[in-house]
């Protein structure tokens, strides 16, 4: 269980629950960088060891290519595209970058998601986790959206994680799920077992406010203060100057690249 998360931990585990039992599921998570989604999709990974799992996460770099994400999640999958349709078929293909010709009916490529997908479930249930959707080309998201709404009982997941829910757009009408900083005490419970040395309570309590119990800002922001100021030798730290030096790490949150926060993801809720 991950600290802090009974709740959205308790709402995955029914997400599985359902996919193990035949059925289909779509959520999206949205939060600010740094809040843990990339932690509950890993959850998710950990807690459904015998289900296949397909992972990708968006790449700034390739915002601009239509089908880039989309290429990179069913590459994986790609045995199933014999099984397809002609037309959706050599739509996906199309898509995909293995035939040439004029771009794709983006209508034919989501039917020939939702296929590939529904086949690719036959033999065990498949579970697919798109981070950062935000950095996924809209034609890729728009494909996965489509298959999302239209997945009934196939034991399919597709679980999305973006950072706003102006992000979503093309995600609009599927469950959500808002995921916000750690509860108070579990916030303060990350900076007492983080932190080296006493801890000023003022200056906890004031680490816990201005981060909202966000967990990794939680785990970046001592890092801007001296050991002094965080043991309360030299008084609380100023509330402009605190602010200042969060807008800094959760600018430099936005910048990690995704295996490096999915490894501070593992640390933070442990």
């Amino acid at each position: 269980m991950l600290r802090g998360r009974r709740g959205e931990c308790a709402e995955l585990d029914a997400l599985l629950d359902g996919v193990r039992g035949g059925e289909s599921r779509a959520l999206v998570l949205h939060g600010e960088p740094g809040v843990g989604k990339t932690a509950l999709l890993h959850y998710l990974v950990e807690r459904a060891p015998k289900l296949r799992t397909v992972r990708i996460t968006g790449v700034p770099s390739e915002t601009e290519f239509a089908f880039a994400g989309l290429h990179r999640l069913c590459t994986p999958l790609s045995d199933g595209l014999g099984t397809l349709p002609a037309p959706q078929r050599e739509a996906l293909r199309a898509a995909l970058g293995l035939t040439s010709g004029p771009a794709p009916d983006r209508f034919l490529v989501g039917l020939a998601v939702l296929d590939l997908l529904s086949e690719a479930a036959r033999e065990r249930p498949l579970i697919c986790l798109v981070d950062d959707v935000q950095w996924l080309g809209r034609p890729s998201v728009q494909a996965l959206a489509f298959a999302a709404r239209r997945l009934r009982a196939e034991s399919v997941a597709l679980v999305f994680a973006a950072r706003k829910p102006g992000d979503m757009t093309d995600l609009a009408g599927l469950p959500d799920m808002a995921v916000t900083g750690l509860p108070e005490e579990d916030a303060r419970e990350l900076l007492r077992t983080s932190l080296p040395g006493p801890l000023d309570e003022r200056v906890l309590d004031r680490f816990v406010a201005e981060t909202r119990g966000n967990p990794l800002a939680l785990l970046e922001l001592p890092k801007e203060s001296t050991l002094e100021q965080i043991a309360g030798g030299f008084g609380v730290p100023d509330v402009g100057a605190l602010a200042g030096r969060l807008q800094e790490v959760y600018r430099r949150l936005a910048d990690l690249p995704a295996k490096t926060r999915r490894l501070l993801a593992e640390r933070r809720h442990r």
